[in-house]
């Protein structure tokens, strides 16, 4: 018996998430009109979708809305891969890309609350390589070498949840010169189908010189990469089993992965480009197009490398609008969630005028924002990804909004604007 306590006592304690005296229910379909919700309005909605993909703007979509708790809409359009002429379905699954930076803030948060970090430890102390960090100095294009002078402060975790830790984003990154010295060091940026582990790749990381100091400036980063090995190294846990047994698991997010299983590959949309005119598989890109259904399956991106359906990242916003909490599996505590809406960069993101303030896991709208309509009231907060996917969430409303495609390079699409606007102009209570 004594044995068994002790293993009790060490699997406890060993998954971050908890059992609730709360239980909201999971997820489920209800008619507009029971939240307060215009069906004609939504109506709208799906014609302007549906328009969008007549006049050949998107290929295909899914979109789901949600209100206190229910979902109210939930449609696919057009198809998962025009080519192979493979029509939509609302459990197709998309590759997410920066919508997983929410999801590793999470764990992070939920390491915090077990009391295994704190927010402004120097991440050095888990990390030792990236203990004295520089700062990039003069840089010769010619060969990409380049001086360096030490940074004013240690990288803490804080920084890297909110990209103020001066670290960069290689292959997409606004800087030539990070860009190349990214490349020359052998850096993966997103996501490899290559035999690649996160830790090396953060431990050469950390060996580069930073944009800035840390705390100095919002520079969009591979922060929350390294995010991804910190939760390795404090929980002692591989990065993608963490996720699975502390929140997809308790949440029901079944469909939510680094890799996908072969008996689920079919399911995954294909990514459009338009090229004369017609809808054709985008291949004019840095990472491999067989990602996420082949290859290793061993890198695991916490800012890019999730694939997800519409409903399990509604899921995960819920567990928001919640407090923390779906179905009596306790992720987050009240207070995390109200401490991680809060703007923790001060004018940084986007100046003073900016609609929109960043916390600890998303862009939150702020008074700005809500003057200039369409957005959520104060406190909603969003994200979206690389492949043309978006989300949204008011905790005053209780309104969710996920609008997923797989795109890159298509010239105008203003379906995730439009779409975010006209739910909230479904509001009818």
């Amino acid at each position: 018996m004594k044995k068994i306590f002790i293993l009790m006592f060490v699997c406890s304690f060993g998954f971050a998430q908890t059992k609730s005296a709360r239980v909201s229910a999971p997820l489920k379909e209800a008619s507009p009109e029971s939240v307060g919700m215009s069906t004609e309005r939504i109506t709208r909605i799906e014609q302007m979708l549906q328009k969008a993909i007549s006049d050949e703007n998107i290929p295909g979509a899914t979109a789901i809305i949600c209100k206190n708790g229910k979902i109210i809409y939930q449609k696919a359009f057009g198809y998962a891969d025009v080519p192979g002429k493979i029509p939509m379905k609302t459990d197709n699954i998309f590759r997410i890309a920066s919508m997983s930076k929410a999801i590793t803030s999470t764990a992070v948060m939920m390491l915090w609350e077990q009391g295994k970090l704190m927010l402004d430890d120097p991440i050095s102390r888990y990390i030792p390589e990236f203990k004295n960090p520089v700062v990039l100095d003069k840089f010769h294009m010619a060969d990409s070498s380049y001086s360096t002078v030490p940074a004013v402060r240690e990288i803490t975790v804080r920084h890297l949840l909110t990209h103020t830790s001066g670290i960069g984003y290689g292959v997409i990154d606004g800087d030539e010169r990070m860009k190349a010295i990214y490349k020359k060091a052998g850096i993966v940026d997103l996501f490899t189908t290559e035999n690649i582990k996160i830790g090396d790749n953060i431990k050469k990381l950390a060996k580069l010189p930073l944009h800035a100091n840390p705390g100095d400036k919002y520079i969009y980063s591979e922060g929350l990469d390294v995010a991804g090995y910190l939760i390795e190294v404090v929980s002692g846990m591989p990065f993608d089993q963490f996720l699975a047994k502390n929140i997809f698991e308790p949440l029901g997010m079944s469909d939510t992965y680094f890799y996908l299983p072969n008996a689920k590959a079919d399911r995954l949309v294909k990514v459009h480009t338009k090229s004369d005119g017609k809808w054709k598989h985008f291949t004019d890109t840095f990472y491999d197009v067989d990602y996420p259904a082949k290859g290793a399956k061993a890198f695991f991106s916490g800012g890019a490398g999730l694939s997800s359906t519409a409903k399990d990242y509604a899921t995960f916003l819920q567990m928001y609008l919640n407090g923390g909490e779906v179905n009596g599996n306790r992720i987050l505590n009240r207070t995390t969630v109200e401490h991680i809406m809060q703007n923790q960069t001060g004018t940084l993101f986007g100046g003073e005028k900016s609609a929109r303030d960043y916390g600890l896991a998303f862009g939150i709208i702020n008074k700005n924002g809500v003057a200039s309509a369409g957005q959520g009231g104060e406190g909603t907060f969003d994200w979206g990804g690389y492949f043309n996917t978006a989300y949204f969430a008011d905790p005053k409303e209780k309104i969710i909004g996920v609008l997923m495609k797989q795109t890159q390079r298509i010239g105008e699409d203003r379906t995730s604007s439009l779409f975010r606007q006209m739910v909230f102009a479904s509001v009818d209570d």
